[in-house]
């Protein structure tokens, strides 16, 4: 089983100035995982990207660890 909250958190950890401020949780809801994200407010713009892109390509990376593994992956920022 893939630990999605470690790849996350490990990613997230290295994009922000602040990661001691980050938080990363992992939920079970209707036989998906649902990962959140919380950061700093002054590191959401790093973990966002421009256009969405840092954060889609987190959640890219995580669906292939999910897809690899036949899991549902969700993964959210909370704001």
């Amino acid at each position: 089983m893939v630990d999605y909250k470690a790849l996350v958190e490990f990613v997230v950890r290295e994009l922000v100035t602040q990661p001691d401020q980050v938080s990363v949780s992992v939920t079970d809801r209707d036989g998906r995982q649902l990962v959140d994200i919380a950061v700093a407010s002054d590191d959401m713009g790093r973990v966002i990207g421009r256009r969405g892109s840092t954060i889609g390509a987190i959640r890219q990376l995580v669906g292939v660890a999910a897809a690899k593994a036949g899991d549902a992956v969700d993964v959210d920022i909370i704001g």
